[in-house]
């Protein structure tokens, strides 16, 4: 028998975000999106507009949304 936790499994999520065209563009998209409740990990690719975000539970898209357009960007939607 195995032993339950009660610890939920990390949610991974990819969302596209239109206008990041270089590292500066990556690490302020990281920098918004990582103050988000229960974000552990952050990884903006600006190259394929892709943001790689692992939570301890399921994200608000709003709230991912406010997130990027703090950071001057436009969330696109999920990947």
């Amino acid at each position: 028998m195995s032993a339950q936790t009660d610890t939920p499994a990390p949610v991974t999520t990819v969302y596209k975000v239109t206008g990041m065209s270089c590292g500066h563009c990556e690490g302020s998209v990281s920098g918004e999106i990582s103050q988000l409740p229960g974000v552990t990990s952050v990884k903006a690719v600006a190259s394929s507009g892709e943001v790689t975000v692992v939570s301890a539970a399921a994200l608000d898209d709003e709230a991912v949304r406010a997130a990027v357009d703090e950071a001057g960007f436009e969330l696109a939607g999920k990947a």
